[in-house]
């Protein structure tokens, strides 16, 4: 099987502070890869140098055997080979549902906009949003508001899907509408990189857990083994704190 998404030595730091320390990681292609660990530990800022919304100070980031933290490279191009979703939905306040999701197809593939509606809709009826396909975002629940995140996100067909945190901005009542879809879309074989505080989900999802503190990977495994069985004190003691939040 071979990697989508190769991280070699990858350091980050914002002035004094590193952010990641000479980390390490591979993504075989059609797999889920998830990250845990405390607020702070790293996550979101890997996340963003895989993106390359955030430049690397040292190391290297390969997509399907490529260099893609090389300076010279065009990054839009790049990015049109990657989905991401935020924690706070980002969509266009001011386009309606289809027109969030139609327009990276027509603007960046130079898909027309008739087969860019096509497929859109298409997405929205398999994920239960048909109905909303003219609303506009303020009209929408938190859940689905992230749920049309998420279709927008796969509707360019990305190489790699990456996902920050994507329902810490919900009510505990939404969370399992937007954890289906990422269940269904790794039925589909999407090759993900996710970071998440739900480790019920990340047991369902994952194909190796990495737990990240302060900017290094301290455990990594299967999902059994890292949540269920971690050999890490520290690792330990993170699942005990998550444990008694009542989210494991």
């Amino acid at each position: 099987m071979s990697n989508v998404l190769e991280l070699v030595n990858i350091r980050k730091s914002f002035g004094a502070e590193v952010v990641l320390h000479d980390l390490s990681l591979s993504v075989p292609e059609h797999t889920a890869t998830v990250l845990i660990g405390a607020s702070g530990s790293g996550k979101s800022t890997l996340l963003r140098c895989i993106n390359l919304l955030e430049a690397i100070d040292d190391g290297q980031i390969f997509l399907d055997g490529r260099e893609i933290s090389d300076p010279l490279i065009n990054v839009d191009e790049v990015r049109r080979r990657l989905g991401m979703v935020f924690q706070s939905f980002n969509l266009f306040p001011h386009k309606t549902v289809l027109e969030n999701i139609t327009l990276a197809p027509i603007k960046v593939q130079g898909k027309s906009a008739e087969e860019a509606r096509i497929a859109a809709k298409a997405l929205l009826s398999r994920f239960d949003l048909a109905d909303k396909a003219d609303q506009y975002p303020d009209r929408l629940s938190g859940g689905q508001q992230q749920r049309v995140a998420i279709i927008r996100s796969i509707a360019v067909n990305p190489r790699l899907l990456l996902l920050d945190e994507i329902t810490s901005a919900l009510d505990p009542v939404l969370v399992n509408e937007v954890l289906s879809i990422v269940r269904d879309l790794k039925g589909d074989g999407m090759t993900m990189v996710l970071a998440t505080h739900e480790m019920g989900f990340a047991t369902q999802v994952a194909d190796e857990v990495c737990f990240l503190e302060s900017g290094n990977i301290l455990e990594r495994g299967s999902a059994d083994a890292v949540l269920h069985n971690p050999k890490n004190p520290k690792t330990q003691e993170f699942l005990r704190r998550v444990h008694q939040a009542g989210r494991l």
